[in-house]
């Protein structure tokens, strides 16, 4: 077994979609030059592509900082006109510049070994102390500790137990970015700290409530997201981690936070050393790595952000806002797309002004360009103990809704999502008079009462989901009034309907006992009667302005 083995930049590892939607392995090389042949990245897990996406375009925000379109060495000023230039020789030549990233990745080749004595790519070589883990733990679609064991897994047998070194190249970047708490301090860094070392909280990523572009290809991906203009500042310095002359050790580490994006998204969030036999990777020692405070990180640009409810207090802190998994993406419209004019408090995600005032707004785009976004995410349990659950979602939508000419758009459709969101309250009543009608008690401490009236949202929801994407889809904002008065009641019929389907499904599921109702504290619960509070309620929901 070789001291120096599997680089990345040759190797194959990246897993991507091709065009015929097969997925295979690429090199990080392969990767970028050909990305415009690729769909999409393809690995276990959305959250994984993205920790990969961002290593990607740390390169690719350093290749373009120092080669111009011609693919000779030529730093980039802090001049926002020729960044944005360079960003659109790449774009209209459809693929990535040959000659820079090439002569890039080759200056820089011998800090991409995924082993090495002194630098193994994204490790801490020789790694001595920390918490030991199995590969079970490092691969993030099982993610067994060593006291707990998933009973169904997507592995058996040694697949649970080794992992490729491709297979390690990928997990060991989703690692860094999403790993929990459950790792401990050492005694010896507690000893040298004074007793105690501060909590790193979880990876960087999973602090987020991430957000990301997609584009037609994954070529258009990498563009879109390679955010030239962050927090109104050129990104002309950029300072990877396979550029640093020394990675740190120590443990637990409070940084400034990183103010390029190239040392922000290599961040190491863990000090990890991969343990190998017989060309399998077949275990880690992890420690807790640099970290910074995630309130008011506004250079961190893909992410959406936590804006106090209570306005009085304009001096606490911002963070950043993670997705419930619960709710469709389209129900968080506001706080994807929100609009800082309306509110100084409100920030918008760095990833979405750069689309909306540079790329779109500067007419980088074409006019008929469809904004699609994507939210990839880990819910962890126990206080970020543990991974919990990992979700995705996308939503797409025409440019021009993000736009000044949009603005009124906008606040329509948030306006159509409170009103999904009242019929969701309102399938919910009736769901609990249903309950009642039916014999069962209306106490509010009764769990199957509040049982049913969740079951009953989510159903709703659910429902409404499809016909809700469609319809954000096909709206094209036109100066006609009428026109966008006439989409909007499309949709609210639509709506109407699917709701009032579900509340005569839910009613004709009741025993015939429910008809004749049930009387509680002198007050009848009827399956008819509940069917015409409903009524009511949706009634009233769409008079109200």
């Amino acid at each position: 077994m070789n001291d120096t083995e599997f680089n990345l930049i040759d190797e194959p590892w990246i897993r991507v979609i091709d065009k015929s939607c097969n997925v295979i392995e690429v090199s990080l090389k392969d990767a970028i030059l050909n990305a415009h042949e690729y769909r999409a990245l393809g690995g276990e897990l959305p959250t994984q592509d993205v920790a990969v996406m961002r290593l990607i375009l740390a390169v690719l925000h350093t290749v373009i900082s120092r080669y111009d379109e011609y693919g000779d060495e030529n730093a980039l000023e802090d001049d926002e006109d020729e960044a944005l230039e360079r960003w659109k020789a790449w774009w209209d030549n459809g693929k990535s510049p040959e000659k820079a990233v090439s002569d890039y990745l080759g200056k820089w080749h011998e800090r991409f070994w995924l082993f090495h004595p002194e630098r193994p790519f994204f490790q801490v070589a020789g790694l001595k102390s920390g918490t030991d883990y199995d590969s079970s733990k490092l691969n993030g679609e099982i993610s067994e500790s060593s006291n707990k064991v998933r009973l169904f897994s997507s592995y058996s047998g040694n697949d649970k137990s080794v992992l490729s070194y491709s297979q390690a190249a990928r997990w060991l970047l989703y690692l860094n970015a999403y790993d929990d708490v459950s790792a401990k301090p050492t005694k010896e860094g507690k000893a040298k700290a004074g007793g105690s070392l501060p909590s790193p909280g979880v990876g960087w990523l999973g602090k987020l409530g991430l957000i990301y572009l997609i584009g037609n290809n994954f070529f258009e991906t990498l563009m879109l997201n390679l955010v030239m203009i962050n927090k109104d500042e050129v990104q002309y310095t950029q300072n990877p981690i396979w550029e640093k002359e020394k990675i740190s050790d120590s443990e637990r580490v409070e940084i400034p936070m990183p103010y390029n994006l190239a040392e922000l998204y290599t961040i190491q969030s863990r000090r990890i050393f991969l343990n190998r036999k017989d060309d399998k990777v077949i275990s880690y020692k992890l420690l807790g790595g640099d970290f910074f405070e995630k309130e008011n990180a506004f250079f961190e640009p893909m992410t959406v952000w936590r804006v106090p409810k209570n306005e009085k207090k304009t001096n606490d802190p911002i963070t950043p806002k993670r997705h419930d998994p619960s709710k469709q993406m389209w129900r968080e419209f506001s706080v994807l797309y929100n609009d800082e004019s309306s509110n100084e408090r409100n920030k918008c995600s760095g990833i979405v002004k750069w689309y909306r005032d540079i790329l779109y707004g500067s007419g980088y785009l074409p006019n008929n360009y469809l904004l699609k976004t994507a939210i990839a995410s880990v819910e962890y349990g126990d206080k970020d103990f543990f991974v919990k659950n990992v979700f995705s979602d996308s939503l797409t939508m025409h440019s021009a809704i993000l736009s000044e000419f949009g603005k009124g758009w906008r606040s329509s459709i948030e306006t159509e999502i409170k009103h999904c969101d009242d019929l969701a309250l309102a399938i919910a009543h009736l769901a609990q008079n249903l309950y009642v009608a039916s014999g069962g008690s209306n106490n509010s401490k009764n769990e199957r009462f509040k049982v049913v009236a969740t079951a009953a949202k989510e159903q709703l929801y659910y429902r409404l989901d499809m016909p809700f994407r469609e319809w954000l889809r096909s709206i094209e904002p036109k100066p006609s009034e009428q026109e966008k008065q006439d989409k909007i009641s499309e949709w609210q019929k639509t709506a109407k309907n699917t709701a009032k389907r579900y509340a005569d499904e839910l009613i004709a599921d009741q025993p015939e006992i429910a008809l004749i109702g049930h009387s509680v504290d002198g007050k009848i619960y009827s399956a008819p009667k509940a069917k015409n509070n409903f009524i009511s309620e949706v009634k009233k929901i769409y008079e109200r302005k």
